[in-house]
């Protein structure tokens, strides 16, 4: 948990940008609780900068001069963890940098104004982000990157008709890839949402398409949930769960965001619990917030086991926490056997 003084958290900018840190660092002091600390060019500046000012959250580029962010986040996760924001581009190369920083130890992704993003918005994105930085469980996010899981198959019988519904935030990369890592083949539909941004998604579906035994991909509107497969909620578009007679799709939609959120776990569930009732299993993993608990709610009240991530293994103990605040969650459970229960209660 990173230590404040006086009620601020400390900032460190590491960006090769001089307008970048410019921008940032007028910007940023508008919140009261924000201190700019220092600023570097590079990853080599930053380490004696770390030393000197002992930051309390560090606001990180991807791709630098001299070396690179992650090959940094690597070093400095082992020797000096601390909370880390990436602030990167949103080209196809960048959001695939980015999404490796965040399974390295990464807290989350803020993505640099661009074409499609006001510096305005930006800010108070980055605002958010690095004050949810601030009170993340850094222990954890350490040990989740250091002590993932090798993959490994566990037997069950599916039930056709069975859906996994699952909502995480932050710190949701790792989990979900340890989660997902440990399904079989045959493992029952699975849909997720993950507090991502546009165009991440597809690069995170992607890596853990090609790590896991499973099928996953971004969501599609129309695609079926089917055994085997996973379905990831594209960043910026919600996701709900449809059914015709026996077969399930899914449905991707624009509309306002709920409880901050596009993709929300809520609107998620809400449809699980209409569409699929006493067939669904429900799981809420690591983030800030309370996004999804009420439709985990809703989703145990139509007769769907649910459970929630406990909070010993949680990097940021919110959402799971709201969900168990209001009894949404019939059990918690440690990130290692979140798979595990879940095959359990689809048998």
């Amino acid at each position: 948990m990173a230590i404040t003084l006086n009620n601020t958290i400390k900032v460190l900018i590491v960006d090769d940008s001089a307008v970048v840190r410019k921008v940032l660092r007028q910007n940023l002091v508008k919140e009261p609780s924000i201190e700019i600390v220092g600023v570097a060019p590079d990853p080599y500046v930053a380490r004696d900068r770390i030393l000197e000012l002992n930051p309390d959250v560090l606001v990180l580029d991807v791709e630098m001069p001299r070396m690179d962010g992650i090959t940094f986040l690597d070093k400095l996760m082992r020797a000096r963890p601390m909370p880390v924001i990436i602030f990167s581009s949103l080209t196809p190369k960048g959001s695939q940098m980015a999404l490796e920083a965040m399974q390295n130890g990464a807290v989350d992704v803020v993505c640099k104004a661009g074409e499609a993003y006001k510096v305005g918005d930006v800010i108070d994105d980055l605002i958010d982000k690095i004050k949810m930085a601030s009170r993340v469980n850094i222990a954890n996010m350490v040990k989740n990157v250091k002590d993932k899981p090798k993959t490994h198959k566990l037997s069950m019988t599916v039930t056709t008709n069975k859906i996994i519904a699952i909502g995480a935030s932050t710190g949701g990369v790792q989990a979900l890839s340890t989660v997902i890592s440990m399904m079989p083949a045959n493992a029952p539909g699975t849909v997720i949402v993950q507090h991502m941004p546009p165009k991440f998604t597809a690069s995170f579906a992607q890596r853990l398409n090609d790590e896991c035994a499973v099928n996953v991909k971004e969501a599609r509107d129309g695609d079926s949930v089917i055994s085997g497969q996973v379905l990831i909620a594209p960043g910026g578009y919600h996701m709900v769960l449809g059914r015709s007679g026996a077969n399930y799709h899914v449905k991707i939609k624009d509309g306002p965001r709920v409880k901050h959120q596009k993709p929300s776990v809520d609107v998620l569930f809400d449809s699980v619990s209409q569409y699929a009732g006493a067939n669904a299993v429900g799981a809420i993993l690591t983030g800030m917030g309370d996004d999804g608990a009420a439709g985990l709610l809703k989703m145990k009240e139509a007769g769907a086991k649910t459970i929630a991530q406990d909070e010993h293994s949680c990097i940021v103990y919110g959402m799971p926490a709201a969900a168990v605040k209001i009894g949404a969650a019939d059990t918690q459970v440690t990130l290692n056997k979140v798979a595990e229960t879940l095959l359990n209660l689809c048998r």
